[in-house]
């Protein structure tokens, strides 16, 4: 298998770290048959990328393996975010939807404990399109039996459908919202638009929350499982 090297994740402070295995803690009492997880936001640099990697690291650091899919086609930043380096030119997602590659050619393993992933690969003209083929299908049923946990980093469904078409194939959905910033009328609207799918909602990840200033923001607090909080740099 290729290997890419993380090179900016860095120590998490203590706070922030428990509350990663917190998070990992109650989506094991989800129930085994969540297997592959929607991650979503409202909007672009709510920090939903970074949780999903964060995420995987907590879930590999169990003893679990994990496969993290990066499904945003449009605009993905999660390489330069993350300092990711590898020996050979990296292929995405895309280049496996659209036929030019094997699922073999484009899953790398990582410098994380336990996790592998699938990048976006090129920007394409036809997200929406790729992302509701069979081959997309196909490859998440195929990797069930070898992951514990596949974690798909979906486009922001506040812009975008794309999150609603992937939801077609995973077992529940977690929605990631910016303290102070995501009004709740709003994160309301967006969610009805996956519940309609019918993915299961796992529960919300209130994000970027200024822990310095004493701040409190529980509008999210109903949905069951993930009211936590993470310090304002994850």
């Amino acid at each position: 298998m290729n290997k890419v090297t993380f090179s900016r994740l860095g120590e998490l402070q203590y706070d922030i770290n428990e509350a990663y295995k917190t998070l990992r803690t109650n989506l094991s009492f989800c129930g085994d048959d969540i297997k592959v997880i929607l991650l979503t936001s409202c909007t672009p640099n709510e920090g939903k990328s970074t949780v999903c990697i964060r995420l995987a690291q907590a879930l590999g650091e169990d003893n679990k393996k994990v496969l993290v899919v990066d499904a945003d086609l449009r605009k993905s930043a999660l390489i330069g975010r993350h300092g990711v380096t590898s020996e050979k030119e990296i292929k995405g997602l895309s280049h496996y939807l659209s036929g030019q590659e094997t699922l073999d050619n484009i899953t790398y393993e990582t410098n994380i404990q336990g996790v592998d992933i699938i990048f976006s690969g090129p920007v394409t003209p036809i997200p929406t399109e790729l992302l509701g083929n069979s081959y997309f299908e196909d490859m998440i049923t195929g990797c069930r039996d070898k992951y514990d946990y596949i974690i798909v980093d979906a486009p922001p469904l506040g812009y975008v459908i794309d999150a609603a078409v992937i939801s077609r194939v995973c077992d529940g959905a977690i929605f990631v919202i910016e303290d102070q910033v995501i009004s709740y009328r709003f994160a309301q609207s967006v969610m009805k638009q996956l519940e309609l799918t019918k993915c299961k909602m796992l529960g919300a990840i209130i994000n970027k929350v200024d822990t310095k200033t004493g701040g409190y923001y529980n509008g999210y607090s109903y949905y069951k499982g993930y009211g936590h909080r993470y310090g304002k740099y994850s």
